[in-house]
């Protein structure tokens, strides 16, 4: 595995919207700087629903772009979707919270799915993608950063599964609404590290 993209945005405002978003993000070349809030100089404009040190970065894997370009129809830039980094041999489908990657300086750990929301569905121009998304099980996933550093595009990236209670990336999406999950479920969902917004929407 490997990093193929690191991605950056600067604010900028969606066509036929007043506020400012940070989705359009762009591949960098050269070494970035990570710190716990996430890819410095990285525009999050909505931090009611993004950013923190709890979902410091987004992240895409080379098998969730290739679900999407399949889907949509089209070849899926790194960026396309908001995300900051895209790891080559990675597919959010198959990860789970707690989850390690490792690379020279930086280290992550996996915390939350992405979850569609209005910006998505117009950045990709189809009022019915928020479900699509949801439903397809290929969101990407947040990291916090337990060790900041620089990180550079093609450096190796080394997987360390979470040994404790599997929480798979899609069951956040697809079960995390009122009534879907068992009282034991919540109780040992909570003993991951998940994120802190998707820890209020189980407790």
């Amino acid at each position: 595995m490997k990093i193929q993209a690191i991605c950056r945005a600067d604010a900028q405002t969606l066509p036929g919207k007043t506020s400012k978003t940070g989705i359009f993000k762009h591949a960098l070349s050269g070494p970035v700087m990570v710190d716990v809030q996430g890819i410095v100089g990285d525009a999050v404009c909505n931090r009611k629903h993004h950013g923190g040190p709890d979902q410091a970065i987004y992240a895409m894997g080379s098998g969730d772009l290739d679900f999407w370009a399949n889907d949509l129809g089209h070849a899926v830039e790194p960026g396309f979707f908001g995300e900051n980094l895209v790891i080559e041999g990675i597919d959010s489908a198959t990860l789970c919270v707690g989850d390690r990657l490792g690379l020279q300086q930086v280290t992550l750990v996996v915390t939350a799915a992405r979850i569609p929301c209005a910006t998505l569905t117009a950045r990709v121009g189809d009022p019915q993608f928020a479900r699509r998304f949801r439903d397809a099980g290929h969101p990407g996933f947040y990291c916090r950063v337990l060790q900041s550093g620089m990180m550079e595009a093609g450096e190796s990236v080394t997987f360390t599964p979470y040994d404790g209670t599997k929480l798979p990336i899609p069951v956040i999406l697809q079960r995390f609404r009122p009534n879907r999950l068992t009282q034991e479920e919540r109780a040992a969902f909570l003993d991951t590290p998940l994120a802190s917004r998707f820890r209020e929407m189980i407790a």
